[in-house]
């Protein structure tokens, strides 16, 4: 069985930090979040690459130091995910395949998923999940049964809150399916049209609802959801340096070649990547991700995100950076006047900010 990672999209609701790359190439803790989904799938692995593509051939190159072989396909447009699935059946043949939203983290993986297709010998297999707004995403209406009535992308009016997760898995007349769907009001070609067609051509479709947690990271406050799951299951490392006057309790991930200079307060779980330095008199808060290559002095932060190569340098007045995003090779300095006291912050790629 193949796998199909999408990647494509222009990631438009989380500018201004996808500007300039590509938005699954974002770090969950301190990770690209395409690499989440590389993970649960098999060996050899389609990847589905858009106009915006920075970044990930370079990461994934042809798949060997992630143990798996990649064949990038190229869907110019973002036309739609039925129409990423018709661009690559040269790649995927006659045999069933997974196909996998790159922006989705979903910590069970899916071996059930598969498990379940095979048992059941099913043409088509939908991951669904319980959400509280089903407006934002594609839509299972089910019968008593349990069976599938209906799929809705999208819906103004939704009469489920059953939500497709961005995880299927499809046998080969998904592609004779995608061939009778025509565009949607929006001009793409909604997968969900196309497992509509399966079900209304007989063929054997059924849904499973995922155990554990599954989180979409379509917006910047679903990045930080995202990336309090990961920590939350943060394992215990210490490969860097910590000075005795430092204190940290709870889960710390320090990198190698990192250093905690001075009197620094740490709360996990936090996770910090190779060569950071963070320096005296500052406050690291649960929930924080901080890249590699970064500066922090005289500062507080908590449930953040900072990418690589940032510099964040306060000054007198202690205010406390929150719930922010912070973009690749940043630099936040503190102009000391004494209010307000906390700031939130979206900064994109080589932004500067004076606080």
């Amino acid at each position: 069985m193949k796998g199909l990672l999408l990647v494509g999209g222009h990631g438009t609701r989380l500018r201004p930090l996808t500007y300039t790359g590509n938005k699954h190439m974002l770090p969950i803790a301190n990770k690209p979040m395409l690499l989440y989904g590389l993970e649960h799938l098999v060996k050899e692995i389609g990847i589905i690459l858009g106009p915006v593509r920075e970044g990930v051939v370079e990461l994934l190159g042809n798949g060997s130091r992630f143990g798996v072989a990649v064949t990038y396909i190229d869907q110019p447009e973002p036309k739609g995910l039925a129409h990423a699935v018709q661009v690559s059946e040269r790649f995927l043949g006659t045999e069933p395949f997974v196909m996998y939203l790159g922006d989705n983290l979903l910590r069970q993986g899916v071996k059930e998923f598969v498990e379940t297709f095979n048992e059941k010998k099913l043409d088509c297999l939908v991951a669904v999940c319980p959400v509280k707004d089903p407006t934002r995403f594609g839509i299972a209406e089910l019968g008593k049964e349990g069976e599938i009535l209906k799929l809705v992308e999208k819906p103004k009016e939704p009469k489920s809150n059953l939500a497709l997760i961005g995880v299927y898995i499809f046998g080969p007349s998904i592609f004779e399916a995608v061939k009778k769907i025509k565009p949607s009001g929006r001009g793409e070609l909604e997968i969900t049209d196309a497992i509509q067609m399966l079900v209304n051509d007989g063929k054997r479709v059924d849904v499973e609802k995922v155990n554990g947690w599954w989180k979409d990271t379509g917006k910047p406050e679903d990045l930080l959801e995202a990336n309090q799951l990961v920590l939350s299951d943060l394992k215990e490392s210490m490969q860097g340096e910590m000075d005795q006057e430092a204190e940290a309790t709870g889960q710390l991930s320090l990198g190698k070649g990192s250093r905690v200079l001075g009197r620094v307060r740490m709360r996990g779980p936090i996770i910090v990547g190779n060569n950071t330095v963070i320096g005296p008199n500052s406050y690291i808060g649960p929930y924080t991700s901080i890249g590699n290559n970064c500066t922090l002095k005289n500062i507080e932060i908590e449930n953040s995100i900072v990418m690589d190569g940032s510099r964040i340098e306060g000054g007198s007045s202690n205010k406390r950076i929150v719930d922010s995003l912070i973009g690749s090779n940043c630099t936040i300095l503190d102009s000391d006047s004494t209010v307000p006291r906390g700031y939130k912050l979206i900064i994109g790629e080589r932004s500067y900010a004076q606080i």
